[in-house]
Order: structure tokens, then C-alpha cells, then sequence
């Protein structure tokens, strides 16, 4: 149960960081990039050794980490927070029960993975690419996330692409959390336990 443990924080570590980057790019138009360039290398990493190996190793889970520990506070920020996760995984567990959208959404990142042969992951086009799989398999399925902050800044093109590219990775690590056994009752009940395993990870890194 330990080890199950371990995997279900590293899952849930990916959701609150792939949610608290939408946040820093909503707002300011740019994010942690070390912690972007792992979420979004989460998303080609379809056949990991281990649940970690999903994002390399612990430390590029680090804002993620901190987002459970600080917990969802009832703050305007932590419950956009909030409202970000539970729609992430609400979209997920429609997308897994559509057998249809799994298989188109696993073509597309089988096409972006051969693309890395000619782009660098963080290029313009490369992240219009990740945002458009998440526009034409994910956003149909509903409900649609709304992203709120700066308009000035949610108004740009890439500041748009980097987000929904963000939204991609979300889901990816909704449905790691899935198949490491992760249940909405652990967020509830499970929290306290997640959140000393989440303090362990950070110590360490």
C-alpha cells in the first residue's frame, strides 16, 4: 500500500502542477519552465518504466509537490485550483470510457513524438500541435474548462497554446492517477496521508 501511496501522490502531483502552470500563464503569460518542459514530456511518456519515470524523476515535480502540501486553501486562487482538478478529471473519466477518443488521442501523440526528430518540444509549432490535439480529442468530450486570468494575456496565441497544451498534460496525469489506482474518495479521505508522502518528496529533492 506504501508504493501505492508513493504512486498516487507522484500522479496527483502531475494534475496540481500542470493546473498551477495554467495559473502562472493565465496571469502572466509565462511559467516555471523546467516544470513545463516536464509536464509536457509527460504527456509523450507512454510507456514509462514507473510511475515517476512519467516525469523523469521527482524533482521536476516539485511545484506539484508543493501544491498538495500547501493544500487547497479556500483563497479566490486555491479554489480556482480546486475547480481546475475536479474538471480535469471529470473530462478524463468521460475520455476513458470513449474508446474512440482514446485511440485518436494516442495516433495524435504518436505523430507529435515523431515530430521531435525535427522540433524542439518547446517550439511555437510544437505547442500549437500539443494544443490542438487537446482542442479537436479532449475539449468535444466536455465539460469545457474555463480558464480564468489576465485577458491581455489569455487573449495571445501561444499564452492560449501553452495553456491548452498544459490542459493536455493534466489529463495525462488524470489518467496516470487512474491506473495507479487513485479514487476521488483518497482526495478526501486519503488527503492527510498524500499530503506526508507529498512533505517526504520534498525533503528529498
Amino acid at each position: 500500500m506504501a508504493n501505492a501511496l508513493y504512486d498516487q501522490t507522484i500522479a496527483f502531483a502531475g494534475i496540481c502542477q500542470a493546473v498551477a502552470l495554467v495559473q502562472q500563464v493565465a496571469k502572466n503569460g509565462h511559467c516555471d519552465s523546467y516544470a513545463f518542459e516536464a509536464s509536457l514530456k509527460a504527456i509523450l511518456n507512454t510507456s514509462p518504466a514507473n510511475t515517476v519515470g512519467v516525469f523523469g524523476r521527482e524533482s521536476n515535480l516539485k511545484i506539484g509537490l508543493e501544491c498538495i502540501v500547501k493544500g487547497i486553501d479556500s483563497t479566490p486562487s486555491g479554489s480556482e485550483v480546486t475547480r481546475y482538478i475536479i474538471s480535469l478529471m471529470a473530462l478524463e473519466r468521460k475520455l476513458t470510457g470513449r474508446k474512440d477518443a482514446m485511440s485518436q488521442l494516442g495516433d495524435r501523440i504518436q505523430m507529435i513524438d515523431r515530430q521531435l526528430d525535427h522540433f524542439d518540444l518547446l517550439e511555437e509549432q510544437m505547442l500549437s500541435n500539443l494544443a490542438s490535439i487537446y482542442l479537436d480529442v479532449i475539449s468535444p468530450i466536455g465539460p469545457r474548462i474555463q480558464v480564468t486570468g489576465t485577458p491581455s494575456v489569455l487573449q495571445q496565441i501561444n499564452n492560449q497554446h501553452k495553456v491548452r497544451a498544459l490542459l493536455l498534460s493534466g489529463i495525462r496525469s488524470a489518467v496516470l492517477w487512474r491506473q495507479v489506482g487513485g479514487k476521488r474518495r483518497h482526495l478526501i479521505f486519503g488527503r492527510k496521508k498524500m499530503v506526508e508522502q507529498a512533505r517526504i518528496l520534498l525533503a528529498r529533492i
